[in-house]
């Protein structure tokens, strides 16, 4: 375990907090709120401290480099920050990958979770009353856990029983269980959130909207799966953080809220907008290594096992109950991602070459 000390006091200690929303999370509670905050991460490939640029020698921003599956570093990063809430979002999240090799997904979704469950209950038993009443631990989960939908089927809602198809949605089903168990037995104040397909700045190019530009920019295949028309909600990050933020503050504890951009979408047709997109600015992006049309690019390849054909999530709940809604329409959010993309090439090249990890070794003692 490491820790990057800073001289204020801890409020949130949010883990996974150098992956995609994670850092989103962080960026707004330092930069916009000045909430003084910790990031617990192991930093896995997908964790990117420089997606935290922005907030590193901020004195509200605390970095422990540490695996939430390890007992004595979790109880000293409690012991020491005194945390009053706790956003979870440590989790192997890429659903591929939790084909090809579900025990990364077993480890930190179930077992991750459990251990964390375990050190923050111990450390809430011994707080004062009054601390243990403002105490929250919120639990960051996907729409995914429900599986899937027909295309006249009604939009998820917190009542939609679990039906999980992957390996990924199945972990943190399972995860989302032990949460709520952990409210139960022992009278944790949880909370737990479930949310559509995440986009926009920082996110890793495995998934598929950052995949796409890239691809796109470098000329190479836009592989879709299937015929394309499975159906995906989107939300834009940082329309989803400040949900995140909302429920901390204002959610009924014990209760779950769906978050959603109510932006239903083809994955066909995101991939086409992109290619509009792009093509709308050609001349501003420079030399390229192509001058083909990017929708000649989409290539059509086999689906994904057990792939779900639709989500859709119902988010009135958290609308009527805490006052949010998404700011972003998918329009928009999508132009502002693309452009950040095509603006922030050095963050992306540094993914794709590796220096994002190579480079960090000297500072925070990680090892590849």
């Amino acid at each position: 375990m490491y820790c990057h000390e800073g001289s204020a006091n801890l409020k949130v200690l949010v883990t996974g907090g150098a992956g995609f929303i994670g850092s989103a999370l962080i960026r707004h509670l330092v930069n916009d709120l000045r909430v003084e905050t910790v990031n617990v991460d192991k930093l896995t490939y997908a964790g990117n401290l420089e997606s935290l640029t922005s907030v590193i020698g901020s004195p509200e921003y605390h970095f422990c480099h540490a695996d939430i599956c390890d007992v004595p570093a979790m109880e000293q990063i409690f012991g020491e920050h005194r945390p009053d809430a706790v956003a979870h979002l440590a989790a192997e999240s890429h659903v591929d990958r939790s084909i090809d090799g579900p025990e990364a997904f077993l480890e930190t979704n179930l077992l991750g979770t459990g251990t964390l469950l375990k050190v923050t209950t111990s450390y809430w038993r011994e707080l004062d009353a009054t601390a243990q009443k403002r105490f929250r631990f919120l639990h960051i989960s996907t729409d995914e856990v429900y599986g899937d939908l027909d295309t006249s089927d009604s939009a998820f809602t917190e009542e939609t029983p679990y039906a999980p198809s992957s390996p990924y949605a199945a972990t943190k089903a399972g995860s989302d269980h032990l949460v709520r168990a952990w409210g139960r037995t022992y009278g944790l104040p949880i909370l737990i959130t479930n949310c559509s397909n995440n986009y926009g700045p920082y996110q890793f190019p495995e998934k598929l909207i950052p995949h796409i530009i890239l691809s796109a920019l470098a000329g190479q295949p836009l592989p879709i799966y299937g015929n394309g028309e499975q159906v995906r909600d989107w939300l834009y990050v940082e329309d989803h953080v400040k949900a995140l933020w909302a429920v901390l503050r204002l959610g009924h504890i014990g209760e779950t809220y769906n978050i959603g951009g109510n932006n239903e979408h083809q994955n066909i047709d995101v991939v086409r907008t992109i290619c509009r997109l792009l093509e709308r600015s050609r001349k501003a992006l420079g030399p390229l290594p192509h001058d083909r049309p990017f929708e000649e690019l989409i290539t059509f390849v086999t689906d994904r096992p057990g792939h779900d054909r639709r989500y859709a999530i119902d988010a009135s709940k958290i609308g009527r109950e805490l006052g949010w809604k998404s700011a972003e329409s998918f329009a928009s959010g999508l132009e502002k991602t693309v452009q950040w993309y095509v603006d922030n090439r050095e963050w992306w090249q540094r993914v794709l070459d590796g220096r994002y990890r190579l480079e960090r070794i000297g500072t925070i003692g990680d090892r590849i």
